[in-house]
């Protein structure tokens, strides 16, 4: 029996209504309730995060089940997933977004598999991976196999963690396991009002404590970056969130084995004289150490990490002579720049991406101590604040560090410490360095001489003041070697461009092991 030849003609009209279909989604109406939403769908994302025209689909035509390709109205087309690659500045970007116009961006066994195969792809390619995530979770119906397609990208997150970038943006619901993959991965965006992560939902919840609480307040944008910390950047907009990606891909290299893109070497745009009367004349007083920071930078551009999280501290990327660095600073506008339990963490963690790539740190250190308290030692300050000196200790990249004002005891040591292995120290005039500050110090060094006097008031003014300026300052230290050079803080920005100069080719040879056990 002669079987019937399907000319070519025919053969492209199927191919081109199979991918008409599989574009449109879920369809018009609900591309239209996601527009209603305030959010793009998934393709839009695409094009809007992806240099114009630049980007290339993979597994379009994955699909759950087919058994007879004849046929064109297939369910829950791509799957519910956009995967493929494209560029950002003209550099390769690997990418997925879930389609929430498909099956509510549901996670199945194939749905899952085409993420794997775009982190497959850039760890093999090195190549940043970036994930939009709108997803209402595993798809029920397909049961374990949805459940094992969450394991096998959580493995592949880990697996790449510190060998390419990952970048999670969150930009609808992401409950339950789905929020595990963006809390692998290097950084998390989430938009203002349209995005959500939760373990459990406010109707859980509300069943199992009584408590009454809204998906916005549970889980939202402004939540996660300023009180759990689990996201990194806030966006106003999707068109918001996009640029701060972009502008975030910009400071960081395609992979471990890369260095991060060098730009034109630009400036300050504030007046970098300023520095020298920049700090309050009373020590006790606080300031924006950002200022500083914007006055010693590349273009006086500072891109904040957790901004909204833990503000004793301050963690960021910036350039010095175009090369991209990684910036930490205790800020004493909150807490007086102590480190407490969450800014360790902020710390320990960003100290550790930056040397996981290749991007040196510079660190602006005025901190009066670990934060006391109780809630801080219930807390385990202890094993929090140790992070930081772990992460310090560990990283291999060049490290200096600027003193500006207080730097006492343990926390003085934790702050990139020519102890942990800093390259280079630097301080400026009004750098405090001592065991603990001369309030205390007189406390204890000077009981008598205090319970003796007859105005102990003066006579405590007058041994604080004479404790500042006998050991409360850069020159013991210096003395020692453990400040390299005591400077004019309008000349910072020289020291420290001439020293990355010096130290960019530092190689440092550890002892061999698997890996260490940071106090997590």
């Amino acid at each position: 029996m002669q079987k019937a030849v399907i000319a070519m003609d025919e053969k492209l009209k199927h191919l081109e209504e199979r991918r008409r279909r599989t574009i449109s989604g879920g369809g018009e109406e609900k591309v239209k309730k996601q527009h209603e939403k305030g959010k793009y769908t998934a393709r839009e994302r695409l094009e809007k995060l992806l240099d114009e025209g630049s980007f290339v689909e993979v597994g379009t035509f994955a699909q759950t089940g087919l058994e007879d390709a004849s046929d064109l109205n297939f369910p829950n087309p791509g799957e519910g997933v956009v995967t493929g690659y494209g560029t950002v500045d003209g550099r390769g970007i690997y990418v997925y977004a879930q389609d929430f116009t498909v099956a509510g961006g549901s996670l199945s066994e194939v749905h899952a598999s085409k993420i794997c195969r775009v982190l497959d792809l850039a760890a093999q390619n090195g190549t940043p991976v970036i994930g939009l995530n709108d997803s209402g979770g595993a798809r029920i119906q397909e049961g374990v196999f949805a459940l094992d397609g969450y394991g096998n990208i959580f493995y592949r997150n880990t697996q790449c963690s510190g060998v390419i970038p990952q970048i999670s943006v969150i930009m609808g619901p992401c409950a339950g396991g789905a929020v595990y993959s963006p809390a692998i991965t290097d950084f998390i965006f989430m938009v203002d009002q349209t995005s959500n992560m939760f373990i459990t939902g406010p109707q859980v919840i509300k069943a199992v404590t009584g408590e009454n609480v809204t998906p916005e307040e549970l889980g939202g944008a402004g939540t996660h970056n300023e009180t759990s910390g689990v996201a990194h950047f806030f966006a106003e907009s999707e068109d918001d969130c996009f640029e701060q990606i972009r502008r975030l891909i910009s400071f960081l290299p395609s992979n471990n084995i890369d260095d991060p893109p060098l730009t034109e070497s630009l400036e300050p745009e504030l007046n970098r004289d300023e520095l020298d009367s920049i700090l309050p004349e009373n020590p006790n007083r606080s300031y924006d150490v950002r200022e500083v920071i914007k006055r010693i930078v590349d273009g006086s551009d500072l891109m904040e990490v957790h901004q909204g999280y833990a503000p004793n501290a301050v963690v960021g990327f910036a350039r010095l002579a175009g090369q991209a660095v990684g910036v930490i600073a205790n800020q004493a506008q909150f807490k007086s720049g102590c480190l407490d339990v969450n800014s360790s963490d902020k710390i320990a963690r960003f100290v550790r991406f930056c040397d996981s790539f290749n991007i040196p740190l510079v660190t602006f250190v005025d901190v009066p101590g670990y934060l006391p308290g109780v809630d801080q030692e219930w807390g385990g300050v202890i094993r929090h604040g140790a992070k930081v000196l772990y992460a310090y200790s560990e990283a291999t990249v060049p490290k200096m560090s600027v003193i500006l004002r207080k730097a006492y005891g343990g926390a003085y040591i934790a702050m990139s410490s020519r102890s942990l292995g800093g390259d280079f120290c630097l301080a400026w005039p009004s750098a405090e360095i001592a065991v603990m500050g001369p309030e205390g110090a007189v406390n204890v060094v000077n009981k008598k001489d205090l319970e003796e006097a007859e105005d102990k008031t003066q006579k405590r003014q007058e041994l604080v003041e004479e404790y500042r300026f006998r050991y409360a300052n850069p020159y013991i230290a210096a003395a020692r070697g453990w400040i390299d050079e005591v400077v004019f803080p309008s000349h910072t920005r020289d020291y420290l461009i001439r020293g990355l100069g010096m130290i960019n080719n530092k190689r440092e040879e550890r002892l061999p092991r698997k890996h260490g056990n940071i106090p997590l």
